[in-house]
């Protein structure tokens, strides 16, 4: 059976293709308005403040959250000048930075991805860029698609004033420009600290690239990376 919160069903075994069809009629339905509202905001505009490219020697981190968190590794694996994209959970404490826990929805954790970059090849911006137009539906409001509760919302947790700024002020300049639909819900918080999700959460599209979720929802965002951000994307080693 198909249900809310699929992504956090166990890792399926071999599933009868023909039987998933049958059920994943509603799955395939809020996948598509999932991808109309992203690929509506196909002219979404660079950042007008941006951290610069810099030659300084060191990665550094970012640390976003939009729904399950399957599909925004994958998305972030696939951009040059990543060094590192990890699954995890942010916002709440290290008690109840479980799986079982984040997955009730009262852990106060979101699913979250910590993204490790280059900032000489690619900006801070160029990130938020992608996460707003290719990894998640900033407009949805403690969900992506099927996925329901907080531990799905979307949130940037910023490491520093700059990120800050720099997150904040992009926000403002997409809903000016009503790039999207509905205003965008994200929220912007300090990370306190991040936690790494069980093994089997991690490289989960490159591992799964026939589970139903990801073939639904996970890859179908790849794809509008590819066509969209060609100059950034990067086929995953």
């Amino acid at each position: 059976m198909i249900f809310k919160g699929f992504c956090h069903t166990m890792p399926l075994r071999r599933l009868a293709f023909v039987r998933f069809l049958g059920r994943a009629l509603p799955i395939v339905a809020l996948s598509a308005g999932t991808l109309a509202c992203s690929a509506s905001s196909a002219t979404t505009p660079d950042p007008a403040t941006d951290a610069a490219l810099t030659s300084a020697v060191g990665p550094q981190t970012a640390v976003f959250a939009g729904g399950c968190f399957w599909g925004v590794e994958a998305v972030f694996e696939h951009l040059k000048g990543v060094e590192d994209a990890v699954s995890g959970y942010a916002g709440g404490d290290a008690s109840t930075a479980k799986y079982a826990a984040v997955g009730s929805g009262r852990s106060g954790h979101a699913e979250a991805v910590r993204i490790t970059y280059d900032p000489s090849k690619i900006t801070y911006g160029q990130l938020l860029k992608v996460f707003f137009q290719v990894a998640h539906d900033p407009t949805q409001l403690n969900r992506q698609g099927p996925d329901q509760g907080t531990q799905y919302r979307s949130a940037i947790f910023f490491t520093d004033g700059e990120q800050q700024r720099i997150a904040q002020t992009y926000i403002e300049q997409l809903d000016k420009a009503r790039v999207f639909p509905q205003p965008i819900v994200t929220q912007l918080a300090p990370l306190q600290k991040f936690y790494l999700a069980e093994p089997y959460h991690q490289d989960f599209v490159k591992l799964n690239p026939a589970h139903p979720y990801v073939v639904f929802h996970d890859l179908p965002k790849l794809a509008q990376l590819r066509k969209q951000f060609s100059n950034l994307y990067q086929d995953q080693s």
